[in-house]
């Protein structure tokens, strides 16, 4: 990132390199983002379909009435 002269002594910085270097650990970050939004996602995901099983084994059986009169 350090542009050198012939003694090896740094003389200037090479911004249009801080740009994709910052550019490419944002993407890194992002992706690892993602990938924990999508884990975090099925796992509700799980957890709901869990939990309307039960709630549909809950619900009281259809009761069917006469009217005798």
């Amino acid at each position: 990132m350090v542009a050198r002269d012939a003694e090896g002594k740094a003389y200037t910085m090479r911004y249009e390199a801080v740009n994709a270097m910052l550019l490419n650990e944002f993407l890194k970050e992002h992706k690892a983002t993602v990938a924990s939004l999508i884990a975090t996602v099925k796992e509700q995901a799980a957890q709901i379909q869990k939990v309307s099983a039960q709630v549909e084994l809950s619900k009281p059986a259809p009761e069917t009435v006469l009217n005798n009169q």
